[in-house]
């Protein structure tokens, strides 16, 4: 019956050299040299090792697990078995599991042709591997490396499987080649770990593996895909000019030092849920597919100067405490930072994105430096919140630019920027001061709220400032010249096929507009209807409202020709929706609602107060009109009386603004007055007065009665010069409402009365048409 084996005893047969029944049942577990009881440590006749040393020859498979190697035996053992033709020995499968290294363990410039065990081994000093070659599998899995583990310029052409191992000194593995897969998971280097200019074939996995010390990885290149999740890095961790032609995996890693990446190279780069407790340095990376730092917490400064990224960069839900900067980087596809946080100056000062810029629910604690940025295609700073300063100068958007709903706490000088399609700010809150200076083609701010004093400066942009809510003074000016920068002009190519840089209003309505003040801008399509306190905007400068149509035009009968004067957008779109209209008034864009006079004849009459306030009186008088022909138009709340009032009022003197048809008015009236004094007024021969007396017999005072003959109405040639000057005459008495004295029949007395009530009138029409057009 065997005797069953010691606890903790190998699976081999053991020396159990030094056993004993209470201290240490197993003794030595080095397994026996084939023919004896004992390991090689323990051959107790030199002849005995000398025989086995001699049994053996270059590329023989040997077996030393459990063995206690002193530097003299193992070099014994190497001795026996060198290469002639090489110098260097030469091994076919070699185990060591669990054998113990006592002094230097020197297998440099080894050839292992076979498989190489050492799992469990422990190499008590140095363990020198240069130059060896594996060409087999090398095993080293929950080794223990007391001194420096040297591994220099060593091929691995095996799997070579490091698992769990701890390299208690130095781990050296500079230009090392592994050309299949190299697995140190769970391994612990409490010394400096290099892998400088190594070379990984295949796939490299460092899955939770602890760097005590540096670990340099300076021109390294991983060929295969390189994992690296949950790694602890507690000393600085060197990656410059690595080159990952595979995936280069970070999940979960942590970074206690610095972060060094600088000029490296990524096929792909994943640092999901990683932690960067020092610099993390990216300067003049590149890239070349998709790059994902989600979740990743960068707790110092971070540095991704001039890197390059080639695929989708995506940093959601990072947060950044200390300075990050990308400065000068180009990101050739799209740039995802959802919901990240900068809690300190982030600087994208130069930064080229070619793909989409996705700024989504980010918050900027810090200053955000966008100066001189350039974005090919559509960026969205959505629902952002700019805590510090947010800087845009000379910035570049050759697309759409959209801060919906973004939140800009503290002051902002936003711009001189160029933008190429829209730039969206509708939801969009400025707490502090700001100043917005666009290049823009379109500016939308629907429901922007502004809590302070704002000016917006513009070129190009039609602005739509519908249901923006402002309650300090808020300025819209155009900017005649392109913005100047401390270098030179802003450069608007990007704008270059646009007709011209006039800014354009598009809509006010829902807006308060007691505190804002327009210059230079063009509100030809503005949409007014709707914008509370009218009356209290200001217009300063060349504020250019739409014409009505030009010339005559004779689409029915009477023709039609329109009186030049300023008009409103929506009266365009009324006029332009009836069925007589003509062509030239402009048709509703999308959105526009439906207006008729009723809503169009108040906001006439706002416009025209804040025209007077303005002391324009010119202007006021073209609002004025436009006033009353919603009035005369408006079937809803003007009567019939008061239309026909107003119709006559039109017809006459164009509401007393028409000093040209107040003045015909007034001719045509002389004309049918002389007219009717020729042929009615006038009597065929001015009486003569005859005197008729009384001469008493006795003599005395004579008394006399004058009387004078009723004018008699004319008969024949009624149209003489003499009678045309004698018309005239009566007439222009009757204009400055004087009586002329000229005898009249019963029927020129009443053409008189109403010459001389309506004449003066028209008069004094055309005077005060004349006044309001040279009034200031």
């Amino acid at each position: 019956m065997s005797t069953p084996p010691a606890p903790g005893a190998p699976s081999w047969l053991h020396c159990a050299h030094g056993a004993d029944s209470v201290a240490d049942p197993v003794g030595c577990r080095g397994i026996q040299v084939p023919g004896h009881t004992a390991c090689l440590a323990h051959l107790l006749d030199d002849a005995d090792r000398d025989a086995y040393f001699a049994g053996l020859t270059p590329g023989t498979d040997i077996d030393h697990r459990g063995t206690p190697f002193t530097e003299t035996l193992l070099s014994s053992l190497l001795g026996t078995l060198r290469d002639p033709a090489t110098g260097h020995p030469r091994l076919g499968d070699a185990v060591f599991e669990s054998a113990t290294f006592e002094g230097a363990a020197r297998f440099d410039s080894v050839t292992f042709e076979g498989d190489a065990g050492f799992d469990s081994a422990t190499f008590k000093g140095s363990a020198v591997f240069d130059s060896a070659t594996f060409q087999s599998d090398a095993m080293f899995e929950s080794a223990t490396f007391e001194g420096n583990a040297l591994f220099e310029s060593a091929t691995l052409e095996g799997i070579a499987v490091f698992r769990s191992a701890t390299f208690q000194g130095d781990a050296r593995f500079e230009s090392a080649t592994f050309e299949h897969v190299a697995a140190f998971e769970s391994a612990t280097f409490k010394g400096s770990a290099v892998f400088e200019s190594a070379t990984f074939e295949r796939v490299a996995v460092f899955e939770s593996v602890t760097f005590e010390g540096v670990a340099l990885f300076d021109s390294a290149t991983f060929e295969g895909n390189a994992g690296f999740e949950s790694a602890t890095f507690e000393a600085d961790a060197r990656f410059d000019s690595v080159t990952f032609e595979g995936d280069a995996v970070f999940r979960s890693a942590t970074f206690q030092r610095d972060a060094l990446f600088e000029s490296a190279t990524f096929e792909g780069a994943w640092f999901l849920s990683a932690t960067f407790e020092g610099i993390a340095g990216f300067r003049s990376a590149t890239f070349q597919r998709d790059t994902v730092f989600r979740s990743a917490t960068f707790q110092r400064d971070t540095v991704f100067k001039s890197a390059t990224f080639e695929g989708i960069a995506v940093f959601d839900s990072a947060t950044f405490e200390g300075i990050a900067v990308f400065e000068s980087a180009t990101f050739e596809g799209d740039a995802v930072f959802v919901a990240v946080t900068f809690e300190g100056v982030a600087v994208f000062e130069s930064v080229t994105i070619e793909g989409d810029a996705v700024f989504v629910a980010v918050t900027f604690e810090g200053v955000a430096v966008f100066d001189s940025a350039t974005f090919e295609s559509v960026a969205v700073f959505d629902s952002a919140t700019f805590q510090g300063g947010a800087r845009f100068d000379a910035a570049t958007f050759q697309a759409d630019a959209l801060f919906n709903s973004a939140t800009f706490e503290r002051s902002v000088s936003f711009g001189p920027l160029v933008c190429a399609g829209r730039v969206q700010l509708s939801g969009a809150v400025f707490s502090g001061p700001v100043t917005l200076s666009f290049a823009a083609r379109l500016l939308e701010c629907w429901r922007t709220r502004w809590s302070s004093t704002a000016e917006v400066r513009l070129r190009y942009a039609t602005v739509d400032f519908a249901h923006a809510v402002f309650e300090h003074p808020l300025t819209i000016a155009a900017e005649a010249d392109p913005f100047l920068l401390p270098g030179g002009r802003l450069a608007e190519q990007a704008l270059a096929s646009a007709p011209d840089a006039t800014v354009r209003m598009a809509s006010l309505r829902g807006v308060d507009a007691a505190h804002l003040v327009l210059a230079d801008v063009n509100v030809s399509g503005c949409l007014f209807t709707g914008t509370v306190h009218l009356d209290q905007l200001r217009l300063e400068g060349t504020c250019a409202f739409d014409e009505v149509p030009l010339g005559t035009h004779w689409r029915r009968w009477p023709p039609v020709r329109f009186t030049q004067r300023r008009t409103l957008a929506e009266e365009h779109h009324w006029r332009a929706s009836q069925p007589t209209a003509v062509r030239g008034w402009n048709v509703a864009v999308l959105g526009a609602g439906r207006i008729g006079p009723a809503q169009l004849a108040p906001v006439y009459r706002a416009l025209r107060k804040a025209s007077e306030d303005g002391k324009n009186e010119p202007g006021a008088a073209d609002f004025y009109y436009g006033e009353m022909e919603m009035r005369r138009h408006d079937r809803t709340g003007t009567t019939r009386a008061e239309r026909g009032l107003l119709h006559g009022y039109w017809l006459l003197s164009g509401y007393g603004l028409r000093a040209t048809r107040a003045l015909g008015s007034l001719a045509a009236a002389m004309l049918v007055t002389i007219v009717l004094l020729m042929g009615f007024g006038l009597p065929q021969d001015s009486p003569k007065q005859t005197a008729t007396g009384t001469v008493s017999p006795g003599g005395g005072r004579v008394t006399f009665e004058i009387d004078k003959a009723d004018p008699q109405y004319p008969t024949g040639n009624r149209f003489t010069s003499e009678r045309f000057e004698k018309a005239l005459n009566v007439t222009l008495n009757s204009v400055v409402f004087r009586s002329s004295g000229q005898d009249l029949t019963t029927a020129g007395t009443y053409i008189e009365m109403t010459s001389r009530l309506l004449e003066p009138a028209l008069l004094a029409l055309a005077v005060l048409a004349i006044r309001g057009r040279i009034k200031r």
